[in-house]
């Protein structure tokens, strides 16, 4: 067990050194380091067919530090948001988000169970699983090009984060429907759904309020405190841990722990006082997110690529097909053509929600999610994340494709 421990320690060095070559040699070569990261997480994947390396998947160091990784992702995305702007771009992107997630589980879910002929429940998951986006990999791109300030990258911002909502929302329904579908005579399927829609619509707006009252009657004059003490730095250290729980009590709440973060992340965000740390939390930034684009990596195993039936193929094309055409439709009008576009392929990537209802599936039983059909959503999320980055990048720093 000590030995496992320490190798487990010596490969968190390892990533942390090539996590930070991979970002300073990209920023050299002007391309986004996600797809060093994620190459990473392929070739531990790979390395753990030799003895001596562990199957990190397994371990619980790596899925925590990804869990880290996407908490500090959000977190800053919430710090150094314009709140007054992002609720000002929410009735667009709820708008927006509407037809996306439609349009993409609608796609997905026709492909599933009318072109390839998987069952029922099967289908659903992979609907279910394709509504959400991947924010930490779409945020992460935005940043790099230095527009996540925009109108767009505001409007990216929500419209990710109501994706992550739906999706949770998804998946919380489709937990309450499938015992039903697979006996259709246990139950009435609409109470079922009724009340598990009514919780997670509870459980949402609470979460809401409490983090709205700890913004309005306990953050400042905690930060306060901090100052009293001669805290310094440390104040930022005391903020990543309020974020982490929040994003924690998100997580056992039923919601994500991204939208957690990002809730967290606009708790300090109102007060201008806490702006003067923003420097502090950078180097938290850059050690824990690599993480999370490691652990995706980490889920792609090298027998998955012989898995896979030709249904990939169809499926890659509901991924992209649904989220360019669901977003392009009712962005264009507020973004003009070429902007609505770039908004829709930045809608692309799939991941850490997808690959949960997936996971989720998976752990009930073949009859929900088959692993070979697991296989197949988990190379599309590898496919999505690598790919899109590539595309986006020269995009996003070329000024004329977001302008209306």
């Amino acid at each position: 067990m000590t030995s496992l421990l320490l190798l487990n320690t010596l490969l968190v060095g390892v990533v942390v050194v090539c996590a930070i070559a991979l970002r300073y040699g990209a920023e050299q070569m002007r391309v986004s380091p996600i797809v060093g990261y994620f190459a990473l997480g392929l070739l531990l994947r790979a390395a753990s067919s030799f003895d001596v390396i562990p199957l990190l998947t397994e371990q619980q160091v790596f899925p925590f530090l990804a869990d880290l990784g996407v908490i500090a992702l959000l977190f800053r995305v919430g710090l150094e948001s314009d709140l007054d702007r992002l609720l000002d771009q929410l009735p667009d992107a709820l708008w927006i988000s509407a037809g996306d997630v439609l349009i993409s589980a609608g796609t997905a879910f026709a492909i599933a169970y009318g072109l390839i002929g998987w069952e029922l429940i099967p289908s659903l998951f992979v609907g279910a699983a394709f509504s959400a986006t991947s924010v930490g990999v779409t945020v992460a791109v935005w940043d790099d090009a230095g527009r996540l300030d925009s109108k767009e990258g505001n409007i990216l911002v929500d419209v990710a984060e109501v994706d992550d909502l739906t999706g949770i929302l998804l998946m919380a329904l489709l937990f309450a429907a499938v015992p039903v579908l697979r006996e259709p005579g246990a139950a009435s399927l609409l109470p079922v759904i009724g009340s598990t829609l009514a919780k997670t619509l509870a459980t949402f707006g609470g979460f809401g309020v409490v983090c709205f009252l700890f913004a309005k009657y306990v953050e400042r004059p905690m930060t306060q405190l901090f100052d009293r003490l001669h805290a310094g730095e440390g104040t930022m250290l005391v903020m990543l841990g309020v974020g982490i729980i929040v994003a924690a009590a998100a997580g056992l709440g039923g919601l994500s722990t991204a939208v957690g973060a990002f809730f967290a992340g606009l708790i300090f965000h109102r007060d201008p006082h806490t702006t003067q740390y923003m420097d502090a939390f950078r180097p938290l930034h850059d050690l824990l997110a690599p993480f999370f684009f490691v652990g995706i990596g980490l889920h792609l195993a090298p027998d998955a690529l012989t898995a896979v039936g030709p249904g990939v193929l169809l499926l890659l094309i509901a991924a992209v097909i649904g989220k360019v055409g669901g977003a392009y439709l009712p962005a264009r009008p507020l973004l003009g053509s070429s902007s609505a576009l770039v908004l829709g392929l930045s809608l692309v990537p799939r991941a850490e929600i997808a690959l949960v209802v997936m996971q989720r599936g998976l752990e009930l039983g073949n009859w929900a999610v088959p692993p070979s059909l697991f296989a197949q959503v988990v190379m599309i999320s590898a496919i999505t994340v690598v790919a899109i980055p590539l595309v986006l990048r020269p995009l996003l720093t070329d000024a004329s494709p977001l302008s209306s």
